[in-house]
């Protein structure tokens, strides 16, 4: 499988405390890659780095044969091709459903309005929201803002679509239709990178699971060798509280 994005030994520090302690992942296209483990072990700031959001101190994140991290690269052109769905959303509130949807792509992706409507029309229903375009944010459920936020990343049409805690902000009723329209598109095929805490949805739709602690990834592996048979007691530990 071609590799979309190699990422080779990433550190980040806040001061003097050390969040990444050097993390290395492959993510191959088509991948859905989930990264587990407690609060504090930096799986979103891991996710900040790779989208350029924190820049790393140091290590390399190989897109398309470049270093990104290196002075003479366009970081412009690559933060188009990832794109990031937030916990809390992150949409304009007085924007409507469709303006959200289209503010970046015609911004950075400098496409015509007309063409990004049209996607991001396609997408809106894609997602269960179609009927939602010209409403704003204020008239909608957290679970329906989530939905929301998923079609603006699609409409950027990215490489790789980066999904940091996506339902921590909801209410438990809303969980499901978030992660049913997120497995969703694995069925598509896209790739993506994804924070969750929400064991059961992790192992069925990830083809590799991560897990990390203390800024550390402790071991990797399908979901059947994290969930039945993982190799460190730390990682046994957290399932065990977590399922």
């Amino acid at each position: 499988m071609e590799n979309i994005i190699e990422i080779k030994n990433l550190k980040k520090s806040f001061g003097s405390k050390k969040i990444l302690k050097g993390l290395s992942l492959n993510l191959e296209k088509g991948q859905v890659v989930s990264l587990i483990g407690p609060s504090g072990s930096g799986k979103s700031t891991f996710l900040r780095c790779i989208n350029l959001l924190e820049r790393p101190d140091c290590g390399e994140i190989i897109y398309k044969g470049e270093n990104i991290l290196q002075g003479d690269f366009k970081t412009a052109d690559f933060k188009g091709k990832l794109a990031m769905v937030f916990q809390n959303f992150n949409l304009f509130n007085n924007m409507s459903v469709l303006d959200n949807c289209t503010k970046a792509p015609i911004k950075v992706l400098k496409a015509s309005r007309e063409e990004v409507e049209e996607k991001a029309i396609k997408n809106l229903d894609l997602v269960g929201m179609g009927d939602f375009i010209k409403a704003r944010p204020s008239q909608l459920s957290g679970g329906q803002k989530q939905r929301v936020a998923i079609a603006r990343a699609l409409t950027m049409d990215p490489d790789i679509i980066l999904f940091d805690e996506p339902t921590s902000a909801l209410d438990p009723e809303m969980v499901g239709e978030v992660l049913s329209t997120i497995n969703n598109l694995k069925d598509l095929g896209l790739t993506m990178l994804i924070v969750s805490h929400e064991m059961d949805f992790v192992r069925r739709v990830s083809d590799k699971i991560i897990f990390m602690d203390q800024g550390k990834i402790l071991e990797e592996g399908s979901p059947d060798q994290i969930f039945t048979s993982p190799k460190y007691d730390r990682t046994r530990q957290f399932l065990n509280v977590n399922l």
